[in-house]
Formats: C-alpha cells, structure tokens, sequence
C-alpha cells in the first residue's frame, strides 16, 4: 500500500475546514470533463498541490475525479512534508577509519 493510499484511509474527509488535493495522476487521456474539472480545481500538472475549503461543490468535483486525485486533510498534509523534510534533512558523516584496530593484530 503505498502512502497515499495510506493517508487517503486515515481520516474522513468531512471533518477537515480545508482539504489538501494532489493531482496523482496524468491529464492526458482523460474525458474533457475531467480535464474543465481539473482546471477548476486548479491542478495542470502531476504532483501539484492545492488547498480548497471544504465545500459541497469542491467534494462534488473531488467525486468526480477521485481516480486522479488524492485528498488529505491538513494534519496529514503537514505530517507527510515534515517526513519529507526529514528525509531530506542533512544526515552526519560517515566516518570510516582505515587503520587496523590494535587487537585485530593479536600476536601468534
């Protein structure tokens, strides 16, 4: 299961004021309606991001494109870029040292 599956399963949708809509998959090939809906909602590209409120209208246009869309609440929006943040968070040398350690010689 990967992770937006993950955080689409978490929580309902109706209890969050915004909803975090990520367009996860591709434009092309799809219905024109699809397409006017997606343009509405203000995603052009793949991995791209909005915040709208929590209206009737946008879960009416979110059920519509729900094959293309992944919707997160605000809390597991900021969870998901914190864990991105910390992946790419600076990480400390590694620090390989080269010289044999003194009891790896042990006499014979």
């Amino acid at each position: 299961m990967n992770a937006f599956k993950a955080y689409k399963a978490c929580v309902p949708i109706a209890w969050s004021p915004n909803l975090y809509i990520t367009l996860v998959r591709g434009i092309p090939g799809t219905r024109r309606l699809h397409r006017r809906t997606l343009e509405a909602l203000r995603l052009g590209k793949c991995n791209r991001t909005v915040m709208r409120w929590n209206t009737p209208t946008v879960r009416g246009m979110i059920q519509q494109v729900k094959r293309l869309v992944v919707v997160e609440t605000e809390e597991m929006y900021k969870a998901r870029k914190q864990k991105e943040e910390a992946h790419r968070a600076l990480r400390p040398p590694l620090v390989i040292s080269h010289q044999p350690a003194s009891s790896a010689t042990g006499s014979v």
